[in-house]
């Protein structure tokens, strides 16, 4: 059964993505057609990835500058999160290999994927793949920091995992698809 008609589009930006203002006729459970309006933001596809170190029971996380949570009351505006990137190739093992190195410096060869979801579903188009990888210290082979043509200016920490779900438990760590792949790492133990 048909669930949209008479779907427009209106664009209202293109930028770094694409803000449309949606209007179609949803039908509803009783069968009535019901006229809305959303605005939908964008930006592609992403990948996420939690680097952990089995023997010494680390991760590897990073610390960068988000302007939005800036706007929202975070007073420094940086995020713990995992290594992420936008999906910007057809294969997001690969894409996520190439995030991990630029950000953090470490040559992950075997990557396993856990799942995919959709993080704010009311207004953004974006599915995150998520995947693990287990990382050793002879696998560092460049300093990380993000690519310098994107601006990311990428700090690469090294946490206990212990000390990463108590920075969830203290608010330290608020970065959705962090919390996601530690809760993910938690469960594995």
């Amino acid at each position: 059964m048909e669930q949209i008609k008479n779907l427009t589009a209106d664009l209202l930006c293109d930028n770094w993505g694409k803000l449309s203002k949606l209007t179609y006729s949803y039908r509803k459970e009783d069968g009535n057609w019901e006229k809305q309006t959303r605005e939908v933001y964008d930006r592609g596809d992403g990948v996420t990835i939690l680097l952990y170190h089995p023997g010494k029971q680390t991760v590897i996380l990073t610390r960068q500058f988000r302007i939005p949570t800036y706007l929202n009351g975070n007073s420094h505006g940086h995020l713990i999160e995992t290594p992420a990137g936008k999906l910007d190739q057809p294969d997001p093992m690969e894409c996520i290999k190439k995030e991990v190195l630029e950000e953090t410096g470490y040559q992950v060869n075997e990557v396993k994927k856990i799942f995919e979801a959709y993080m704010s579903p009311g207004s953004v188009t974006e599915l995150i793949h998520f995947y693990i990888a287990e990382y050793r210290d002879e696998m560092k082979v460049a300093p990380g920091g993000g690519a310098a043509d994107e601006q990311e200016n990428i700090e690469v920490i090294e946490v206990p995992l212990t000390e990463a779900f108590h920075m969830i438990q203290e608010g330290k760590i608020k970065d959705a698809k962090t919390i996601m792949l530690l809760q993910y790492a938690q469960n594995m133990r």
